[in-house]
């Protein structure tokens, strides 16, 4: 299992970097909307829809992801409304706001997001921004290293957590969800976000409110990430499955990937437009 895991990581490593460093903008876009489309299929089943509806939901993901295309980038994805944007995303910030509350209050919570219509929605509001997100970070000067450092985020709070917990680990963060989880794991985790955002700050000499804003914004960033890992375990569990599919040979499904992402990238992209981050990265 571990040799099949670490195999599947390094092509999946390598599959990014390809596209994150070889596809224009416009085609990128159009290979993530892809991936969003299966990770959809996935949220499906999670929802419990049936395999006619889940072919329905996809439809309305393809559309919604189009719709939000269309508004944003007026289909031109090098000439995107900052404004339109950010309207979008922080609706999604919302969202995760509010998904922070149900975690919090998981089992009882679930009688308001059990139905699968309910969960087909939330599906929405996870997918549809993280794909906006990574497009905005991937048209910025730099993009394609600005994406790799939120997934930088995302690794640093997972690590940050993992060594932290299996040494100091004593009060649990979210029993009911996540039993492996611990406070002392996540502000371990949430530390080490914060040592890679000042080296970050500190090499792109950003100014102090500058950097403070940055700073704070991939805290969050971390935070939101621990929370999508969450939120999806939350589904599975509600579900009563493991894994979002087993499509990716040690890893599960394509959603078991991008749940700590899916909340990681809106929160980071309001960080990185509050503080003018994409103004700084055109020095570089």
């Amino acid at each position: 299992m571990l040799k099949q895991r670490i195999i599947t990581a390094i092509i999946l490593i390598g599959l990014l970097l390809w596209a994150l460093f070889r596809l224009p903008l416009d085609t990128f876009a159009i290979v993530v909307a892809g991936v969003i489309l299966i990770a959809g299929w996935e949220w499906a089943n999670l929802a419990s829809l049936n395999r006619a509806l889940r072919f329905v939901f996809i439809a309305t993901l393809g559309a919604a992801l189009i719709g939000v295309a269309q508004y944003v980038f007026d289909m031109n994805f090098s000439a995107g409304d900052e404004d339109r944007a950010q309207r979008v995303l922080v609706v999604a910030c919302f969202w995760w706001a509010l998904a922070l509350l149900w975690v919090q209050g998981y089992p009882a919570s679930a009688l308001l997001w059990g139905n699968r219509w309910v969960r087909g929605v939330i599906g929405l509001f996870v997918l549809v921004p993280a794909w906006l997100s990574v497009v905005i970070l991937r048209g910025m000067e730099q993009g394609a290293w600005v994406v790799l450092f939120v997934v930088a985020v995302v690794a640093a709070a997972d690590v940050g957590a993992y060594f932290v917990g299996k040494q100091f680990g004593r009060h649990k963060l979210a029993p009911e969800v996540s039993p492996g989880k611990s406070w002392e794991g996540f502000f371990g985790g949430m530390a080490a976000c914060g040592l890679l955002a000042t080296a970050v700050a500190f090499g792109l000499g950003l100014p102090m409110k500058n950097s403070i804003l940055f700073i704070v914004g991939v805290i969050i960033t971390g935070l939101a990430s621990v929370l999508g890992d969450l939120s999806e375990s939350m589904f599975k569990r509600h579900r009563g499955i493991k894994d979002s599919s087993s499509l990716l040979p040690g890893h599960g499904g394509v959603l078991d990937r991008l749940d700590s992402l899916s909340a990681a990238l809106p929160v980071f992209t309001v960080a990185a437009i509050a503080s003018e981050l994409p103004k700084y990265l055109q020095d570089l």
